[in-house]
């Protein structure tokens, strides 16, 4: 199948690339000239385990494309993915701007029937602007799908060859047919493709990022709980987790979420309701609830310490989460912030997003080439990020580094009973 997408973010970079990896010829669109130029030269620009390899068997095998060339992949297309940014507006809304303009110029491409596909996160009712902007540039058939994504960065290549479910958004039989056969390579182990109507394809992704984001701050307010009442916080997780009607996934306390999703998708659903008349008070609490938690940190560290100014700290990890340089939102930018506004020096460390964190603090920071290297000559040590390479550490030798002997653990990654007796004080989310 013929496959255009237009867009080469995160979304569309990992969808082009994983469609062309069943068997699709696919072309890729951005109006960035240098970002596609590297793309055609083999350099990813986001880092995604596994990406870019599967970029280059792909595009060596003549399957993967990359152009801003918008006519030459449309024009051929049967299915054309839009899967451009969706910034927040002013009120919280997601601005759909780039969505129709795209629309618009897919519109005035297409030579044969084509099925349009909302790959974007968008609010309810997008799917009706792009079929009404596009219908008001052409004559030739097509139908507009809500196909939204459900990627974890991260994993987001396993995410996508092999998802937990495809919502597929359309009333078109022809869409559905089509949407199925691109898809069935995907579900050969029986997860579902959910067909619904568009907008309410277009709601499950914002429903299912708000309820994830509602998970991590309900344990976020029960850890503040805990370390009121001297409860420990892991204690309870494992007591609520254990029960089948909830689970574990999404109950670890922390520092904060943060990315491209949850906090944008909470905010841009809470837009939406309010459009209708409705408040949905429960979400509020959910971002003002992870806004306290961002501060969390630096909170505990002057109530340890009092005044940080000259003091120098360590910080592990950068990105929002592991296995991605994505640094949106983060609750390390948020920390480091504040203690460089207390006067404190911050030496960080980041497997992988340092280079995405010198657009953020300059030189106001200093970059060490390891984890050790960050903590050396550090009153305090944060830690941030749960990188795989940061559960372990070597407790003498990072003492023996380091000036102070205080621990931040913002994810809850050490025991604080070996930490404290190798000498450290231990401060963790809602630990006893």
């Amino acid at each position: 199948m013929k496959i255009a997408v237009v867009g080469t973010g995160y979304v569309g970079l990992v969808a082009g690339t994983c469609f062309a990896e069943s068997g699709n010829e696919v072309t890729c669109v951005d109006v960035d000239v240098r970002k596609v130029q590297a793309l055609q030269e083999g350099r990813v620009p986001i880092y995604e385990p596994g990406l870019e390899e599967l970029l280059h068997r792909n595009a060596a095998a003549n399957r993967l494309h990359f152009t801003t060339d918008l006519a030459r992949a449309v024009a051929p297309a049967q299915v054309v993915f839009i899967a451009v940014g969706t910034p927040e507006g002013e009120s919280g809304d997601a601005d759909l701007q780039y969505v129709l303009a795209a629309a618009e110029s897919i519109g005035r491409e297409m030579k044969q029937y084509t099925v349009v596909v909302d790959k974007s996160t968008v609010p309810v009712g997008t799917a009706d602007k792009v079929r009404e902007t596009i219908r008001a540039v052409t004559d030739v058939e097509f139908d507009v799908v809500s196909n939204p994504e459900f990627l974890k960065e991260g994993a987001a290549l396993e995410d996508f060859l092999k998802p937990d479910r495809v919502v597929i958004g359309t009333t078109s039989e022809r869409a559905r047919k089509l949407m199925g056969q691109l898809y069935g390579p995907f579900v050969r182990t029986e997860n579902p493709i959910l067909y619904m109507d568009t907008r309410s394809a277009e709601l499950t992704k914002y429903a299912a990022n708000a309820m994830l984001a509602t998970r991590i701050s309900f344990m976020n307010d029960v850890a503040a709980l805990c370390e009121k009442v001297g409860a420990d916080v892991e204690y309870v997780r494992k007591g609520l987790g254990s029960d089948r009607r909830i689970g574990y996934p999404f109950l670890h306390p922390g520092c904060g979420y943060g990315g491209s999703c949850f906090p944008k998708d909470v905010k841009a659903l809470v837009a939406t309701a309010r459009e209708f008349g409705l408040e949905l008070d429960l979400l509020r609490a959910v971002e003002r609830t992870n806004a306290r938690q961002k501060r969390s940190l630096l909170a505990k560290a002057l109530r340890h310490y009092g005044d940080l100014a000259d003091r120098t700290f360590g910080v592990w990890g950068l990105a929002f989460k592991p296995k991605t340089d994505d640094m949106r939102e983060a609750p390390a930018v948020e920390l480091i912030e504040g203690l460089l506004g207390k006067g404190a020096r911050v030496q960080v460390h980041d497997p992988v997003a340092a280079k995405v964190a010198e657009r953020y603090f300059g030189n106001r920071v200093l970059y060490a080439p390891s984890s050790y290297a960050a903590a050396e000559g550090a009153e305090g040590l944060f830690l941030v990020t749960e990188w795989n390479e940061f559960r372990r550490p070597d407790l003498r030798k990072l003492k023996s580094l380091m000036k102070g002997h205080v621990i931040f653990d913002g994810r809850n990654i050490f025991d604080p009973v070996q930490v404290r007796e190798e000498g450290f004080a231990y401060y963790g989310i809602g630990r006893a």
